[in-house]
């Protein structure tokens, strides 16, 4: 369908119609449209903007990739097809591998997955050989690769609640993109990141573009950083615009 450029919604709409069309070419499972559905309700109740808090968070999780030792960066459909190029350009500048990582796993969409990550300029994308496993866990995402395993801080992008849980067991830092501050996934995380991901991913790019070599303030944003209160000021900015209306 043509969506007119001048409708409220057009942004949205187009995202809809693209998840749709990844469905039918086996990139994105069909509960990946649920997920994104729950996701554009969230960001409604943020006023579709990046919040002060999630900006702060963005932020630190700049610093942290920069600050690793063994920086990844592991995706599933929905966040492969919805941020590939951003995802591509961050992984060039960090640097760190892409890592494909599914619930509804066939090697069939993994290599898919992997071709359509090529196409777009990505070089260093992997998932397509699991060779070990997650502790904790007896569903399809268990299954990883080694640089996975000893990775050190990991980025994940509409993630599921009980792999960050599993992650975090692990003693990986990790940082969650999940538009929804209450899900599993933001109280698990160590950087939990409410936003967007194409909103989010931006911001990421420009503050790890900003921070590099800038060790000291990379430290001290680490440092200072506090994952409950950071969440308690998001939920206060939301309750503040629904208040606003």
């Amino acid at each position: 369908m043509t969506i007119p450029q001048n409708h409220p919604r057009y942004k949205t709409l187009i995202v809809r119609e693209y998840l749709a069309k990844m469905v039918d070419k086996g990139l994105v499972d069909q509960t990946g449209l649920i997920s994104h559905g729950r996701g554009e309700a969230f960001d409604y109740l943020m006023g579709e903007k990046t919040l002060m808090s999630s900006f702060k968070a963005e932020k630190v999780a700049a610093a942290h990739l920069l600050k690793a030792r063994k920086p990844l960066i592991c995706v599933n459909g929905n966040a492969a097809v919805l941020g590939a190029e951003k995802l591509i350009q961050l992984s060039k500048l960090i640097p760190a591998p892409i890592e494909i990582n599914l619930f509804h796993r066939t090697e069939a969409r993994i290599d898919k997955l992997i071709r359509y990550l090529k196409s777009k300029g990505g070089e260093n994308i992997i998932g397509n050989l699991p060779t070990a496993r997650i502790p904790g866990l007896e569903h399809n995402r268990a299954l990883c690769s080694e640089t996975l395993h000893n990775c050190d801080c990991i980025l994940v992008p509409i993630e599921d609640g009980d792999r960050a849980e599993a992650l975090v067991k692990m003693g990986k830092t990790v940082i969650s993109i999940d538009i929804n501050p209450i899900s599993r996934t933001s109280r698990a995380a160590t950087i939990p990141i409410s936003d967007e991901i194409d909103r989010a991913l931006t911001n990421i790019i420009q503050f790890v573009k900003n921070l590099k070599g800038k060790n000291d303030e990379i430290d001290l944003l680490i440092t200072s950083f506090s994952r409950d209160q950071n969440r308690r000021d998001i939920l206060a900015e939301i309750s503040q615009f629904l208040r606003s209306q």
